[in-house]
This record gives C-alpha cells, structure tokens and sequence, in this order.
C-alpha cells in the first residue's frame, strides 16, 4: 500500500457516506456507499486472501479514492444513486440506459384532462401510468382507452372551445366538453375509469360497468345501456388476455435474472391486482457484480423515478441493506413497501416464473449479439477490412435547389444505431449545389475534431460513389487520418445499366466489391445509408422550416429580429403565435400592444 493511501486511510473516519475509486487517469471505476467509511474503503486497500471478481479487478486498478461525508447512511444511499447516473463508472451496474420508456401521462389538476404520451416523468402533480416495453404498446394501450372510454381525443392539453364538436363525439368516442356544457364531476367519472383499468383493477371495472348497465335498463335507458353493454364486452376481451397469477389481487413487482458468464439480465414482471400485465429486461453486457450487488442496483435505480412502486417486490436472492432499501422505498411510495425472497408457495412460484422469463430473454440477447459479431466478422472478410466494424460512421448530405444545404452522421456501434453520438451540420461555407465540397466541409468538421473525446470509427461509410469516396480520401489525407481507419463508399445500382444491386467502393480498387455471396452483409450497409439519409432529409426539412416561420414573421412591419426571437422563444413555434390571442401576444416580453395587432392580423 503507497504511503499517500496509509495517511489517507488513517484519517477517515467511521461515519458514513460515499466513495469513488478512480484510475491512473483519475476515471472514476467504482462508486459506493459505506455505513462505515474508513472501514468499506480501508477494505480495497488492505485485505488478503480471496474476494469477488469485482473486488480483485478494482484493487488492480485503483490509483486514488474521494469519498463525502454524509449525515445518515440514507443521505449515502441517495447521492451515491445520483452520482452514479451522472458519472455512469465502469463497475457500477448502469439499469437504465439512454433509452426512456414512454408512460401515459394524466394531468389530473386540469377540469378536463386528456392522455398524452411522456418519455420524461416530472414531480408535477400529474399522474403517470407505465412504463410500457415500447412506444408500440403504449401507443396500442391509448388506442384502447379511446375506443372504451369517452375521455377527450383531442392533443392540446388545456381545452380549447370549439364551435362545433369534432367527429369523436359525434361518433359516441367523446362527451364533447369543448363545445357542450358537460359539469367536471361528470368528466371525473370518466377519468376515475380510467384510472382504474390503467392501475390493474379490470375486474372493479367490469362490475360497475355491469351495474351501470343493469341501471340503465331498468330505468328503460336502453340507448345508455347499449352504450355500457359494448365497453363491457371490451372490458372483457382485454381481461381475457390478462394472465391471472394470484388469488389475493394484490399488486406487487416480481424480479427474476439469468447470467452466463459476464452477462446478465433482469426481468421484472408487473403483476397488478393479481394480473400479469406485462414485462421488462434489463440487460446487462458485461458486469463482475455478484447477483446480490445486481438486484440492489437494480433497487436502488428502477424505482427513483418509477411512476408506481407496488406494496411488495418479490426477489430471487436477497439483496445487500434489505431494511434500508425498504426504507428508502416507503420515501418514495410515501407507505411501506415490503422487499421479500419467498422460498415456497405462490410467491416462490412467480419468482421461479420470473428467472425463467430472464433465462430465455437473456439467450435471445446473447444469440442476437452473436449474430452481430458474425455479420461484423464477415463483413471484415468480404471488404477486407483491417478490423471488425464494431463503430462505423455514415454519412450523407441533403438540399433543394442549393439551399439550406445539411449533412448527417449517423453511428452504429456493434450493429445497432447509437443515436447519441448522431450528428448534424449545417453547411457554412460549401457551395450550395456542390455535394464535393458540402461533403469535404462535413468532414473536414468532424475529423479535424480527433483527440477531443470523439472516438474515430472502424470503417467510414459515405453515401456515393467514386467521387464522393475520392472527396474523402483527400479530406483523410489532408487531416492525416488517412489509414487510420476503413473508408468505402456505397452507390446506389443503375437500373438503366441491368445493375441488380447497390456498388460498394473501396480506396484504390477500381471496380465495386461484390456482396452477391453476402446478401445480409449488403442489407446492413444500406440500411446504415438509408438511416443517414433519413436523418438528413429531416434535417433538412427542420431547417427549412425554421426559415419558413422566420420569413413570415420577419414580413410583418414593427417586427424585428429581437421581437421575431422573442415570439418564438415564448410559444415555441409559429403554430402557437398564430393560435395566440392578442393579450397573449402584447404580454412577450418587447412587444407592445400595436406590435401585438399587427402579428395577429398578419397571421390570422
């Protein structure tokens, strides 16, 4: 142990808090949370003998620790959640990626509230159902509720008065609260509903409709009690695909996990009123955490920003500081949630249910990324690539007439797009009708760049044939790239020719190298054209928007730049300042009543 350590370790104290180990390079590695300091750390440094794999690899690699103090060992388990979103370290367990899973968002305050779709839950006082796997599944869930349920379809979120009732209300889908005086009690029946089928309680659901039913045609209501008659039956349809998992209707969280090797994946099943409604994974690519670190990561991350934390959450081993998790649980539900590892019975049966589920998720992620390593590999092969394309970047251009000219980059790392690290130019200096020179500015932006964090990529693909290709080599060359990594360009075939397929360019070859014998090889590499060319053209198509909405307004006498700004900063987008009234108008900041009269008049 370097003397630095021992009179670092010697003065902390036995409180607690966090620790961060870091590398050579001061890289954090490795943050966690200690109920006693100079204990957990002083471990790293000091013991013999055997530990875990993770243990073993962080007391190679360690070069220096910062640890903060905190008042509580709660207060630690808090920041050290925190800090590990924000510095994401390579041995801590990361559950949520980039990626946010939509939820259904209810804004309850508002008299007459409607669903929308969020990706990002904010502490605002609204309701949040989810998350849903997929933006397909929340989508298919919303579609259901505006066939079943008379909420408002429309998208603004504050009602706004209509004349006339649209067509979802004369088809019997809305009350119409835009254009009929429907009483908010009224609409809150609705919502309440609707709350309940979105929380699990299809059963509680089924009966007051079937009461409501009943009532109606007794009372010889019999056009209301069709009317409950049909969301009956959908009530039950959608029932009959729920999967019944207990007798006791309660709800509750079910986690189960698989590894192999140095992957592992949870699976958490969302069992609500005894139903199961559906699950999700987490995988994990490459962790040296022991499964108990795994699920009280899992713990700790998950429910910090979950839109509902059930009453109990079934686990299939036992996790580290059980009692404190439960306690920072009953903080965020605001009651008490139990943690439990059941060893027999119902529980113990959904547990067994739930590592299965993660069992064969995790052998179609591992067969999924063995076919990527395959396609990679022979993709190396056939363009006699120096390495495997495991980062490539595409790029392509877009422009009407010369005008608003962009480029786009797109990333795939692995063989899956990585839309984080996209990027989008705006052509500054190139020649509008000049793709040569729109192309050699992009480049020339996005390599001159080497060194500052951006990673080169194994193969650059650009959209083109030889002349684009070319326009590369000498952009590479010219920034002393050239060789450092693998360029080809990728053509689109000439039907007029009796071409049957797109021609891949390689540096020095003459004639196109041939996928004939690779047809999965060649649809990978157009699907990364046509994935630059999307994000190109909409690009594009933002920027000439952008242009659009700016002329109009820069058209309007008393409008300047300052106050054209101004507008679009406020409402976000010509849209709403044509939407807006003249009040709304004269109260952006810089503009005056009369400024106010003419945007209105020029844009209504």
């Amino acid at each position: 142990m370097k003397n630095s350590h021992k009179a670092r370790l010697a003065g902390l104290p036995s409180a607690p808090g966090v620790y961060l180990m870091k590398d050579a390079k001061g890289r954090i590695l490795y943050i966690g949370k200690a109920r006693d300091l100079k204990k957990r750390v002083t471990f790293y440094f000091t013991r013999r003998g055997r530990t875990d794999l993770k243990t073993s690899l962080l007391k190679e690699k360690i070069a220096s620790f910062d640890t903060i103090l905190t008042n509580t060992e709660k207060e630690a388990l808090i920041l050290e959640s925190n800090l590990i979103k924000r510095h994401r370290p390579r041995y801590n367990v990361i559950l949520r990626d980039d990626k946010r899973y939509p939820c259904l968002r209810l804004n309850i305050k508002n008299p007459y509230p409607n669903l929308t779709i969020a990706r990002k839950i904010k502490k605002d006082g609204t309701l949040y159902f989810g998350p849903f796997p997929s933006a397909g599944a929340v989508r298919e869930t919303l579609k259901l509720i505006h066939k079943t349920f008379k909420i408002r379809k429309c998208k603004p979120i504050t009602l706004k008065p209509r004349q006339r009732p649209c067509l979802n209300y004369q088809m019997g889908l809305c009350l119409g609260p835009c254009s009929r005086p429907i009483s908010p009690e009224v609409y809150a029946g609705v919502v309440e509903e609707v709350i309940m089928f979105l929380k699990g309680r299809t059963p509680e659901l089924i009966k007051n409709v079937r009461k409501q039913m009943e009532s109606a045609a007794i009372q010889e209501d019999f056009e209301a009690a069709t009317a409950h008659r049909d969301r009956l039956f959908a009530l039950e349809r959608t029932l009959e695909k729920q999967v019944a998992t207990t007798s006791d209707f309660k709800d509750r969280d079910v986690l189960g996990m698989a590894r192999q090797g140095r992957a592992a994946l949870i699976t958490v099943l969302f069992i609500r009123g005894g139903f199961l409604l559906g699950s999700r994974p987490f995988y994990l690519t490459d962790t040296v955490l022991s499964d108990a670190e795994i699920v009280t990561s899992f713990l700790k991350q998950d429910y910090e920003e979950a839109p509902f934390i059930p009453g109990e959450v079934l686990l299939p081993t036992l996790p580290e500081d059980r009692a404190l998790l439960e306690e920072r649980l009953l903080d965020l539900k605001g009651e008490r949630v139990r943690v439990m590892i059941p060893k027999r019975g119902e529980k113990a049966r959904l547990v067994r249910m739930a590592d299965q589920n993660a069992k064969n998720s995790l052998k179609v992620q591992l067969d999924a990324a063995m076919a990527e390593k395959e396609l990679l590999d022979r993709l190396q092969r056939r363009l006699a690539l120096e390495r495997p394309p495991e980062r490539i970047e595409c790029f392509d251009l877009s422009n009407i007439a010369g005008t608003e000219g962009v480029g786009s980059m797109v990333v795939f790392e692995k063989g899956k797009p990585a839309p984080a690290a996209y990027r989008k130019y705006r052509i500054r200096s190139a020649p509008g009708r000049d793709d040569y020179a729109m192309l050699s500015e992009v480049l020339t932006r996005r390599y001159k760049k080497t060194g500052t964090g951006q990673p080169l990529p194994d193969l650059l693909i650009v959209d083109g044939g030889k002349g684009q290709l070319n326009t590369a080599v000498a952009v590479l060359k010219g920034l002393g790239l050239y060789g450092s990594f693998d360029l080809i360009g990728i053509a689109k075939r000439d039907a007029e020719r009796g071409e049957t397929e797109d021609k891949i360019y390689k540096p020095g070859r003459k004639n196109p190298v041939s996928l004939k014998k690779d047809p999965g090889g060649l649809l990978f590499l157009q699907r990364i054209r046509d994935e630059a060319h999307r994000s190109a053209i909409t690009y594009h198509r933002k920027r000439r928007t952008m242009t659009y909405r700016q002329s109009m307004l820069q058209e309007i006498p008393g409008i300047g730049e300052k106050r054209r700004k101004s507008l679009l900063k406020h409402f976000g987008s010509l849209k709403r300042v044509k939407a807006a009234s003249l009040e709304d108008l004269a109260a952006v900041p810089g503009m005056t009543r009369q400024a106010a009269q003419a945007v209105s008049k020029a844009l209504k």
